[in-house]
């Protein structure tokens, strides 16, 4: 293993079981519920907007460790961005994960998502992955 590859397996197992994103918002606008029924994940997020931008998000469930490292880290990425900021990283996102072709420009502006990117040669977790998003 690279230390490339170590530094992502070493961000996904801090962010699976990181406790910072994992709450009920006091207030909230908007809340969406995920499922995935081959390997169990339940993750329910909410959201709190501010105009435009969002101003918080934070997630209750359970599921594997891809599920809840995907989505504190896509929680972390996607606060403080406007709704259209939000939006087009998460294209960046579902491609990378897809495995369309993402430029190496577009796959900086996801940051730590980055490291999930070989979970696209994983098809059983790519729904992992990809639901919070």
């Amino acid at each position: 293993m690279d230390d490339l590859e170590s530094i992502y397996t070493d961000i996904i197992m801090e962010q699976s079981i990181s406790e910072h994103n994992k709450h009920k918002l006091e207030e909230m606008d908007k809340s969406e519920h995920g499922h995935n029924p081959s390997c169990g994940d339940d993750i329910t997020l909410e959201i709190k907007f501010d105009g435009d931008k969002i101003k918080d998000l934070a997630f209750t469930g359970h599921g594997c460790a891809i599920s809840q490292a995907s989505t504190s880290i896509m929680i972390d990425l996607l606060k403080g961005k406007t709704k259209e900021e939000a939006k087009q990283l998460i294209d960046i996102f579902l491609k990378m994960i897809k495995r369309e072709k993402v430029d190496e420009e577009e796959l900086e502006k996801i940051e730590d998502a980055r490291a999930l990117q070989n979970i696209s040669n994983m098809p059983a977790k790519v729904k992992c992955a990809e639901l919070a998003w």
